[in-house]
């Protein structure tokens, strides 16, 4: 039998922090054949990543280390090989996507210009050589227009564009093997679909090996051909991927299959509305000319109108760019717009700034990404009082604490977080210090901006149940933001599907779900159940 193309045997890898050497990846071994896909599956701090990074020497040294291990491409040992060696390796011989291709690529530099320095790096192309090549790469990565994109920086492509451009540079010295780490988690549903497609017949085009690493066993599903479940550090489980879906052996590993939103919402009492929309417009202007003179509009919100009543839920759901986060800043009077907005029965599109604010305790939001919507600087307790100190400026220190403590309880969490700061909380404990953060002004309604996008399947489940049931306890009204279909049908009652600002389709979340009318909801439906 021949051998592999990347092996990895008794691989650790240690952090040096204030408190000791923490040990991320214990002794974990798998291997990886020419051709093939592997995937390393584990939930945040399974060590899936650091594993992977490990074998090009990505760990941010020296505050990492190898206390043991092997890891051998083509019969080479990287593990402690010269500086050079490594460095022809990466980006030539083996190419990696990264997870949010906005963070890894460079801001400042054109589309041309990012794949160039790969090709002058390991195959000397500069010139008229190299720009034929990244145009032929970036046909082959199928992004539309590639010659106007040449001179593209990253802020002006959509997600799934910049992901087709970090492809093309993985791809542009013919790597012998792949590594993917998480490739699809920031994408919609649909874009999620064809950049997997891409991928799995790119690999197969150029019989590339794929490391993909995943906390979506959707994805794995459809393009693993083995498995290694890592759990604390540890391979848990490994097998061949249909034999590790439908016989999984190990407790962890049946826990992550079982662990996807269940269940629908609750039945509820209905009642007058909390919030509605008539006819919500949200036009940009599009200025142009020596006196950028208005020439037309980006509509990105066009005519919508909804109710959410309490205890109820509204999904609204859509690809990145089709105006559903616009619409829900514009019904919290958080973005200028046209149309009807009543709150609690009153009239608040016109209503001027000094009489809104106190309105808005009864309205709050949850971010799709919690580490970014709260403050590195600011305690958990410091956070959820936030609120308190502006809209119950009367309460003690001691009442403050004792609201707060409630908030975290009901959110279950416990009282001892209160000094801790968000690095030091894991991604479902800091969304769910958002979720505190809103309910601890006792809210009528409740914006969910993507409030799972960010979170593995366990915790998106988790995070799930905690929101059904705080609805049911204190008869919330939900506007839910989401491309991901599955959490949405656990949670709404009504759903609106919108594209390019407008609603194409608009009803009773089952029946949407059953019998979906438009082409466009069934495209999502059925990338939602790739």
């Amino acid at each position: 039998m021949s051998e592999a193309l990347l092996s990895v045997n008794d691989l650790r890898v240690s952090f040096r922090t204030e408190r000791g050497d923490v040990e991320a990846v214990k002794g974990v071994s798998w291997s990886l054949n020419a051709g093939e896909t592997l995937a390393l599956v584990g939930e945040s701090g399974s060590g899936k990543s650091v594993s992977a990074m490990s074998v090009l020497q990505l760990l941010p040294y020296p505050r990492a280390w190898h206390p043991s291990g092997s890891i051998r491409f083509a019969g080479e040992e990287l593990m402690g090989a010269p500086g050079p060696l490594i460095r022809s390796i990466r980006g030539g011989r083996i190419g990696t996507i990264f997870q949010e291709p906005m963070t890894s690529l460079n801001p400042l530099h054109t589309v041309e210009k990012q794949i160039a320095e790969t090709l002058r790096i390991h195959k000397g192309l500069q010139g008229k050589a190299a720009r034929e090549r990244i145009l032929e790469l970036l046909e082959l990565v199928r992004l539309p227009e590639p010659v106007r994109r040449l001179k593209s920086f990253p802020h002006e492509l959509s997600g799934g564009q910049r992901q087709r451009v970090m492809i093309a540079m993985a791809l542009a010295n013919h790597p012998e093997l792949l590594i993917a780490d998480e490739p699809t988690t920031a994408l919609d549903v649909t874009v999620q679909a064809r950049i997997l497609e891409l991928i799995k017949e790119l690999q197969q085009r150029f019989h590339m090996a794929l490391l993909l690493i995943s906390h979506d066993l959707n994805v794995v599903r459809h393009m693993a051909d083995r498995i290694c479940v890592m759990r604390y550090g540890e391979v848990v489980e490994e097998g061949a991927a249909e034999q590790v879906f439908i016989t999984p052996q190990h407790a962890y590993t049946r826990l992550l299959i079982e662990s996807e939103p269940r269940g629908g919402p609750y039945s509820s009492r209905g009642g007058e509305p909390v919030l509605v929309g008539d006819d919500v417009k949200v036009h940009f202007p599009i200025k142009a000319g020596f006196f950028r003179r208005v020439r037309d509009y980006v509509r990105a919100v066009d005519g919508v109108s909804l109710r959410v009543h309490p205890g109820q839920t509204v999904g609204v759901v859509g690809e990145s760019g089709s105006g559903k986060t616009t619409l829900a800043l514009a019904l919290l009077r958080l973005q200028q717009a046209k149309g009807r907005i009543v709150f609690l029965g009153e009239d608040i599109s016109r209503l001027p700034s000094r009489r809104l604010r106190p309105k808005r305790k009864a309205m709050q939001v949850v971010f799709q990404d919690p580490f970014g919507s709260l403050s590195p600087r600011m305690s958990v307790e410091q956070i959820v009082a936030e609120g308190l100190q502006v809209h119950q400026p009367e309460l003690t220190a001691e009442q403050r604490q004792q609201v707060i403590a409630q908030a975290l309880e009901e959110v279950g969490l416990g009282a001892e977080l209160m000094p801790r700061f968000p690095h030091e909380l894991s991604g479902g404990q800091r969304q769910r210090i958002a979720v505190a953060r809103a309910l601890v002004l006792k809210p009528r309604l409740i914006v969910l901006d993507e409030p799972t996008s960010a979170l593995d399947r366990s915790v998106q489940a988790q995070l799930v149940d905690l929101l059904r049931e705080l609805q049911r306890k204190h008869q919330l009204a939900y506007l839910f933001i989401s491309h991901d279909l599955k959490v949405v049908r656990a949670l709404a009652h009504q759903i609106i599907v919108m594209k390019d600002g407008k609603v194409v389709e608009q009803g009773d979340a089952e029946t949407v779900y059953r019998n979906p009318r438009e082409p466009y909801t069934r495209e999502l439906l059925e990338a939602a159940l790739m």
